[in-house]
């Protein structure tokens, strides 16, 4: 490294701004120059444990950009604002590294598309699942050609609820989370809540770099619909591709969080390919790989992985470093893909019908 990355945390609608900022602190090469909310008390905390001083606390994004002048920004605000947020940074011609999902619409992605491309900066979306040993050991075996073609991807993942948990997962109470259901962003469907448009993006996405960056033709989708609710807290969606058939389920009301204890059924992916199977849970130190000359099945150890390639902050900054494109599944070409899917699926739902993959 040739220097040290100075990065700003803009807008901390999403908690995870807390756990990117403690990417970015503990980064050997990277400072945290300041942070920007409208709400000041949802800054406190990343204050506190950062230690930053008052003088890199900001109200006004603008003021923050210009006085701090960062290197790039993390951007963390509700789905539906992506597009606005990625717009105001790229007029200042800086990195973006926006966390999940994409955005709210297909439009606003290529939105984001367009000012990032006119600004000449890069642009990443953050999937936190795409860090995690179990599925980067499963693209590292499809990639082997181990299990052959891809052929299905079956995801179920979720949590208790987005209001369940804050920064570095820290835990709420049920007292908690029954006041702010009506107050909080996750649950109003005109900013872009809902475990669909907050989990959906993971699995096809992720579904998009196990497929090889193959699309479906054509999406089926069913939520719930809850007494009381905007939006939905659980959603299957079918995709059918030439090969054959992909499941996406999600989920806000798991019985267990993943991260403490993995629920039934368990958060992650199963992968069919013609010659295999791959089981890739969220967390677990092993895959379950079936092949013809071992269909019995074995648990196959996960790979051990390394910098920079253990969080997004750190796999950002190694392409900025080094002049590379951004790939796979934080790729914009790849989460546009993904994107088209979630449109899909919203409209099929919508509508209580099949429809062809959005374009």
């Amino acid at each position: 490294m040739s220097k040290t990355w100075r990065i700003a945390g803009i807008n901390f609608d999403h908690m995870h701004m807390g756990d990117n900022l403690r990417m970015a602190f503990d980064h050997p090469h990277a400072e945290i120059v300041g942070v920007c909310d409208d709400q000041p008390d949802r800054m406190t905390s990343a204050k506190n444990a950062f230690g930053l001083t008052d003088e890199a606390v900001f109200t006004d994004y603008r003021a923050c950009i210009e006085k701090t002048r960062p290197d790039f920004v993390l951007l963390c605000p509700a789905t539906a604002h992506h597009a606005d947020w990625t717009e105001r940074v790229a007029e200042y011609k800086l990195p973006v590294l926006m966390e999940k999902p994409f955005a709210a619409t297909l439009a606003e992605a290529d939105r984001m598309i367009a000012a990032m491309k006119k600004a000449g900066q890069p642009l990443a979306i953050n999937w936190p699942l795409r860090w995690y040993p179990s599925h980067i050991t499963t693209m590292s075996l499809i990639d082997d050609g181990l299990i052959g073609d891809v052929i299905e991807v079956h995801y179920y993942d979720g949590n208790r609820g987005p209001l369940w948990h804050g920064a570095d997962k820290d835990p709420s109470s049920p007292d908690f989370v029954a006041e702010q259901k009506s107050k909080s962003w996750f649950y109003k469907k005109d900013a872009g809540g809902g475990s669909l448009l907050d989990y959906l993006g993971y699995g096809v996405t992720l579904g998009t770099w196990f497929h090889s960056g193959k699309a479906p033709i054509e999406v089926t989708d069913v939520i719930d619909e809850s007494a009381g609710l905007e939006v939905d807290e659980h959603s299957i969606t079918v995709a059918r591709y030439d090969c054959g058939l992909s499941k996406f389920e999600t989920r806000w009301g798991t019985f267990t969080d993943p991260w403490t204890h993995q629920p039934q059924p368990k958060c992650g992916f199963v992968i069919k390919g013609d010659k295999g199977t791959i089981s890739s849970y969220d967390y677990d130190n092993t895959v379950r790989v079936q092949t013809h000359d071992q269909p019995e099945g074995q648990d196959v150890p996960v790979d051990e992985v390394h910098a920079p390639f253990q969080n997004p902050v750190q796999y950002f900054i190694h392409c900025l470093e080094i002049g590379a494109h951004v790939e796979g599944p934080l790729s914009p070409a790849m989460c546009r893909i993904g994107q088209q899917i979630v449109d899909s699926a919203v409209l099929s739902a919508r509508e209580k019908r099949t429809v062809p993959l959005v374009q």
